[in-house]
């Protein structure tokens, strides 16, 4: 009598479910090159034809300076909103179940999918003078459309979703028996909010945030229908970017688009270093 085996296939951790290395790295570097660094390549390379002078002219004129100064506030305050309106709804989409959950989970992705232009008109009709919002807030004195408060509003619009889905992900991982670990010794909500979930989200939080900003710093559509685009009071980077294209001057747009370029970059660098020093240290307690 003979009985037959069935093969038994292990997946090690040397196999890969994916092609090879080369492929996948060629691929990769494919789609890297094509879709960031050739554009990175030809705003340096528009760059690379102005000397030094030229360029620091361009990039220090009084105007483009003003608006390096609204641009960098407006989206400081607006990532910093969005990191406290942010935490608090993935903490209720993650921890509490209500009638239209799936809803309002849908509704933090819509920034994504609506085109930042239709955000613009939208948020402009609904916080002008005679809109659903600005109507109730004129009454209190407040003016949001057509002033640096409409940068804030925009911003904190369209960049949300990048600390909500940041935060989630790493809250729906939190392990519940800690917090209750921690309530069982006696702690309070509070201490055991700040002792044992905020140092878990705080590396996701920072990510977030610093995405939020990053985002901000680029956002166009958006900010130019609420704006009011008056210089040196509220007219943001992006704009400045699209007066020189339409003055035909490249060079100087990409002088000003390299410095957006630049402080992304370093931001995003910064804060992923934080992040693996800030997580080493805690799993190494």
């Amino acid at each position: 009598m003979s009985t037959a085996t069935t093969p038994f296939i292990s997946l090690t951790p040397g196999k890969r479910i994916l092609p090879g290395f080369a492929l996948s790295m060629g691929i990769s570097l494919l789609f890297i090159s094509l879709v960031l660094l050739l554009p990175i390549t030809g705003l340096l390379v528009q760059t690379a034809g102005m000397s030094w002078q030229e360029y620091w002219a361009v990039i220090s004129d009084p105007r483009v300076v003003a608006s390096y100064k609204v641009t960098l506030w407006a989206a400081s305050i607006a990532s910093l909103f969005n990191g406290v309106v942010g935490l608090l709804l993935a903490w209720v989409l993650v921890r509490y179940e209500f009638p239209g959950k799936r809803i309002v989970d849908a509704l933090m992705d819509l920034p994504f999918a609506l085109p930042t232009a239709v955000a613009g008109i939208t948020l402009s009709a609904l916080f002008a003078e005679n809109g659903w919002y600005g109507s109730i807030l004129a009454e209190a004195g407040i003016k949001v459309a057509y002033t640096p408060l409409g940068i804030i509003v925009a911003m904190s619009f369209t960049s949300l979703p990048f600390v909500v889905r940041t935060v989630q992900p790493v809250l729906e991982d939190l392990a519940p028996e800690d917090e209750e670990a921690g309530i069982t010794i006696g702690g309070s909500d509070l201490t055991v909010f700040r002792r044992v979930v905020f140092p878990t989200l705080w590396p996701a939080l920072m990510t977030g945030i610093a995405l939020s900003f990053t985002r901000s710093l680029g956002e166009f559509g958006a900010v130019i229908f609420i704006a009011g685009n008056m210089p040196y009071v509220s007219e943001i980077t992006s704009l400045m970017i699209f007066i020189r294209l339409q003055e035909f001057d490249y060079a100087a747009a990409s002088a000003i688009a390299s410095v957006v370029l630049l402080a992304s970059l370093i931001l995003l660098f910064m804060i992923n270093i934080w992040q693996a020093h800030y997580l080493r240290r805690i799993h190494g307690r």
